[in-house]
């Protein structure tokens, strides 16, 4: 088993150095330059847990056909065997292993009495022992013939490399498997970049870019979730949230904040550094600078252009966490169901939801009359100290659109009385970790076993 995670961490917990000592943001960095293509799989339980439990009979990766045969891997070829038995098809590759400094003769191997079911063996167990739920592995085909050599790094979800993966690749909520051309995805993202610049430079030469960075960039927090629940409101033509009406709000909560709000943040964003980086290097006021003062205002102003563009991940996650508030009280409100937010309990104890209200809860009623808190993370790193003085004996169920929450975290979570709830898709997941701990519950089970029947007390 992996170690157990501390649950009161800080945020700034730094999962992207490895045991080596290697910096896998660094050398992911190198694939995302230098590979042409890159295999990319969010790896399942079991793809992972073998390297943690000593019982596990699969010893590897499991390649599905379409992966298998599409030309990334070599081809197959049918085993030599003395005896008899159903034929086994397998293919070797050399594969490097930098994070942990391995070079392995792995093997892609097809045992047909299983069907088309494959996996890649012959790995280092020291690059998989210690990943979380959901975690990615990204290969990189390098060279060709007899002198081919396939790179690959594990990627730790919780890390700030996984934050970098998602966003170079594009890599949306329910992604499992894909190759993908990193060039691609720069030009992408410079075309958009390019796509604004002429309006960025009109602002400017007309003296307005300040006004028009005001304008015409980043919305406010609540403005954006709510310009994401329309899209999504528009897209699958209901009127409302109201979680009673319909089978998967926990997925619809997911959908919202992990994929359509995202794509909104990702292209505010890009607009966003496009003016920032003019702002720093030209400044406010037009003067048609000569080229020499540009450069000299790169290289002067360097480090603050390098903070400028490293706050981006960050920007994303702090603004995250209080975007899915805003989705989970339209939910509340959309249901009908009577809630106060950001109830002060005691000095610094503010949860963020409390189910129907203060009052209610600390009047201790029993049964189905009692009432809860209902606290919301988008990841389960997040503010694990306040979470606990949060619940002064009340009951506490902890909503989440995490997948990366490792089995032994949720059973910690169990024995302090934390129940998660998890939407819908997650919660059935072969990737995350959530399906087999009674403390787990679905938002739809949340609302429909839990709320519901208590609102008539409320």
């Amino acid at each position: 088993m992996a170690e157990p995670i501390d649950l009161f961490g800080s945020d700034e917990d730094d999962a992207s150095v490895d045991q080596s000592g290697n910096d896998v943001s660094e050398l992911l960095i190198r694939l995302l330059e230098e590979a042409p293509r890159l295999l990319v799989k969010k790896l399942s339980n079991n793809d992972r847990d073998w390297a943690q439990r000593k019982n596990k009979h699969q010893g590897g990766v499991y390649i599905p056909l379409e992966q298998r045969d599409g030309g990334f891997f070599p081809p197959l070829g049918l085993k030599e065997r003395d005896e008899d038995g159903e034929p086994i098809y397998e293919a070797f590759l050399t594969t490097e292993w930098p994070q942990v400094g391995e070079t392995k003769k792995s093997r892609l191997v097809n045992y047909t009495s299983k069907g088309e079911e494959t996996h890649m063996t012959r790995v280092p167990r020291a690059a998989f022992a210690d990943l979380s739920p959901a975690s990615f592995l990204v290969m990189a085909r390098l060279g060709e013939g007899e002198n081919t050599v396939y790179r690959c790094l594990t990627v730790d979800s919780v890390s700030d490399a996984a934050v970098m993966l998602v966003d170079a690749l594009e890599l949306g909520p329910d992604f499992l498997i894909d190759e993908r051309v990193p060039a691609e995805y720069r030009k992408r993202e410079r075309d958009r970049i390019l796509t604004f610049a002429e309006q960025v430079a009109a602002a400017w030469l007309s003296g307005t870019i300040a006004v028009f960075a005001a304008e015409k960039v980043m919305p406010e927090t609540l403005a954006l979730a709510d310009e994401a629940r329309g899209k999504w409101l528009t897209k699958t033509g209901r009127k409302n949230l109201n979680p009673f009406e319909f089978d998967t709000p926990g997925d619809a909560l997911r959908d919202i904040s992990r994929s359509i709000e995202w794509d909104l943040f990702r292209e505010y964003q890009l607009r966003e550094r496009a003016v920032g980086l003019v702002r720093i290097v030209l400044g406010d006021v037009p003067g048609g600078p000569k080229i020499s003062k540009v450069i000299h205002a790169l290289v002067d102003r360097l480090p603050e252009i390098d903070r400028y563009m490293l706050s981006a991940g960050q920007q994303r996650k702090a603004r995250a966490g209080v975007s899915f508030e805003h989705h989970i009280e339209k939910m509340l409100a959309d249901g009908r169901v009577p809630f106060a937010k950001q109830a002060v309990m005691q000095a610094r104890k503010r949860p963020d939801f409390v189910l129907p209200s203060l009052g209610h809860l600390k009047s201790t009623p029993s049964g189905r009359e009692k009432g809860l808190i209902l606290s919301a993370k988008t990841t389960l790193r997040e503010r694990w100290k306040q979470v606990e003085r949060e619940m002064q004996g009340a009951e506490l169920f902890l909503g989440t659109v995490d997948e990366n929450i490792a089995a032994n975290a949720i059973e910690e979570m169990a024995t302090m009385g934390i129940n998660l709830v998890v939407p819908e898709h997650l919660k059935k997941s072969k990737e995350t970790e959530y399906d087999r701990h009674k403390n787990v519950l679905s938002f739809k089970t949340f609302f429909d076993t839990v709320v519901s029947k208590r609102m008539a007390g409320w």
